[in-house]
């Protein structure tokens, strides 16, 4: 079953970020800042992927006034976010679906984190257009996913280095070997130089690299 439509598992799921991610909570404090040094105080933010709430709420709690659009297309990820919104879910907007449902727009900022490494390379390359599309002249956008080396010998050790950051922080030893073995199957992991020039190909200035962790990246990008 898909993970984000069991309901067991996304009951489970705020516990996987901090112990998957290396720095999860610094993450989102780093994007929250890299939003605000452009957004205005009145912002109108697009959160695609909406990550259970998680990055809704840090977003919300920092930015008192700010809005939000978040979209997914599972609606139990929906319905956990509405629930670790709580009252914040007021200045939230949730939407099932995808980046090309009617969101109307222009945004002042966007992100999209733990998520492009779930969507296949063509489309990958339409929702960030599509994000681009949808954002004010100089919006920025931060982005942060899986994104490691791929020459010779390279992808193993990096994917090998998630799974012991994730024994490290108290995931069973089979578990992570499974998750690990599942993400080198499944998921479009593209190397740091190609994640670059896919933001700069749908029409994004400036990209740079604002954080790494083990085998993730991070970077931000402005319309």
């Amino acid at each position: 079953m898909d993970p984000f439509t069991d309901p067991e598992a996304v009951a489970r799921y705020a516990e996987g970020p901090p112990r998957l991610v290396p720095g999860f909570d610094g993450l989102q404090r780093m994007a929250g800042v890299l939003l605000a040094a452009r957004a205005p105080d009145d912002a109108r933010v697009l959160v695609l992927g909406a990550d259970g709430g998680l990055e809704l709420r840090a977003f919300a709690q920092a930015q008192p006034s700010w809005t939000f659009d978040g979209i997914n297309p599972s609606a139990e990820m929906l319905g956990l976010a509405e629930r670790t919104l709580g009252p914040l879910a007021a200045r939230v907007r949730l939407q099932r679906g995808y980046i090309d449902n009617p969101l109307g727009g222009p945004f002042d900022a966007a992100t999209c984190l733990l998520t492009l490494h779930f969507v296949a390379l063509d489309d990958r390359r339409r929702t960030v257009a599509e994000v681009r599309r949808r954002l004010r002249p100089g919006a920025p956008f931060v982005v942060a996913h899986l994104s490691i080396p791929q020459g010779a010998g390279e992808r193993a050790p990096w994917l090998s280095r998630y799974a012991a950051f994730a024994v490290a922080s108290g995931v069973a030893p089979d578990q992570a070997a499974n998750a690990r073995a599942a993400i080198d199957a499944r998921l479009t992991i593209l190397t740091p130089e190609q994640d670059e020039a896919l933001l700069r190909g749908a029409g994004f200035a400036d990209v740079g690299l604002f954080y790494a962790g083990f085998a993730f990246r991070g970077w931000v990008a402005y319309a």
